[in-house]
């Protein structure tokens, strides 16, 4: 064999590898780079759905190259074949006309079918309002009693791992301070918005991915097989710190789940209570420094020496006015990073926090901050 034709073979070849190492990468759990089942019913549907249209590619490019590198291997001009002569073909035409349609129609029935399961919503066993804000997630259990549980879930991350100061964990950004917590083997339903910007809500495990708009509610769900914890993330690039935004979702058996659910509800009578009540400086201190950490400690700095946001320490805002600093940390500052906190902080953890900003970091206003005062200060608005 010459030297042209060697490369040639070679040539024909190379597609033939290329084929084979898809075909290979498609052989479901053997590969990490191919497309995971997940834990429903949907999640499988869709998987079953991909190997079939893969395996369907698969075959014509097989065909489809095979006969092309034939014909230039052996109809080549070297070998002394004289090309044909004959132009259009009746049968033929209608031969490349018909197998694809019916190629064409084979693929979409069962591409209906699963598209078909993927959006039906009907007769949930559990409704959850899903809202994005920049960068957390809220989650709202919906009851006929209107009992309803709400929840902010937060990265938990420590700040050491995200500055490198610390080696970074086995789910490093992947891990949050309130995981959503779902009963196994129950339709759930997700009624996903967001009150900022452009957020996804996406759990690839779950075969759930919604995206998040302002002003737009819109609807998927989930039927989980499998207990177990699944980790997503916001999918859409919904600005700066973006990929501090994880999801957590704790599938547990359905007693589990009841008696979670009982515990939050409670909670929520207990934060009823509280405010109500009159607190020492000590105690809205040491609550205030949880919820500083949790909610603005990324922005101010673990010193409140600023980064991101302004400074806490020896601020204006810190050290002025009460009112003012009400403003701020309920209605935000439009046009920057610094978001309304009055709808995502309940009146005592608000009040907690205004105390432990004027008192820390050397501020030392002596200011004492009720939730009561929140609440009349949301209420004269």
């Amino acid at each position: 064999m010459g030297f042209k034709a060697k490369r040639l073979v070679q040539a024909a070849l190379a597609p033939v590898l290329l084929l084979t190492s898809v075909v290979c990468a498609a052989a479901g759990e053997l590969s990490s780079v191919n497309m995971s089942p997940g834990v429903t019913v949907v999640g499988r549907e869709i998987y079953d759905l991909h190997m079939i249209i893969l395996g369907i590619c698969v075959v014509i490019g097989v065909l489809v190259f095979g006969v092309m590198f034939y014909s230039i291997i052996y109809h080549r001009k070297s070998r002394g074949v004289t090309p044909a002569t004959f132009h259009e073909s009746t049968k033929v035409e209608i031969a490349w006309t018909v197998v694809p349609f019916i190629i064409l129609i084979a693929m979409a029935v069962p591409a209906t079918t699963t598209l078909l399961d993927i959006y039906d919503t009907d007769e949930a066993e559990l409704d959850i309002i899903v809202k994005g804000y920049q960068w957390k997630w809220k989650y709202e259990y919906l009851t006929e009693d209107g009992d309803n549980v709400a929840f902010f879930s937060n990265l938990r991350t420590p700040q050491a791992e995200i500055y490198n100061v610390e080696a970074k964990g086995q789910n490093y950004l992947l891990e949050v301070d309130e995981p959503l917590v779902l009963p196994v083997n129950t339709k759930v339903r997700f009624l996903v918005t967001a009150n900022d910007v452009i957020h996804s809500w996406w759990v690839p495990q779950l075969a759930v991915k919604k995206d998040a708009i302002p002003g737009f509610i819109n609807e998927i769900s989930t039927r989980t097989a499998d207990e177990g914890v699944y980790r997503g993330q916001c999918s859409e690039l919904c600005g700066k710190d973006h990929g501090f935004m994880p999801i957590v979702v704790n599938v547990v058996s359905k007693e589990e789940y009841a008696e979670w659910f009982a515990g939050k509800q409670a909670e929520a009578a207990e934060v009823n209570d509280l405010m109500a009540q009159t607190f020492a400086m000590d105690e809205l201190m040491d609550r205030g420094q949880s919820v500083y950490t949790r909610n603005c400690l990324a922005c101010h700095g673990a010193d409140g020496e600023g980064g991101v946001g302004t400074a806490i320490a020896g601020s204006a805002i810190a050290t002025g006015d009460v009112s003012g600093h009400l403003e701020v940390g309920i209605n935000g500052v439009p046009g920057t990073a610094m978001q309304a906190f009055g709808g995502q902080l309940n009146d005592v953890d608000m009040a907690a926090v205004i105390t432990y900003q004027r008192n820390a970091f050397g501020n030392n206003m002596g200011d004492l901050i009720q939730p009561i005062d929140v609440y009349n200060y949301k209420k004269g608005q």
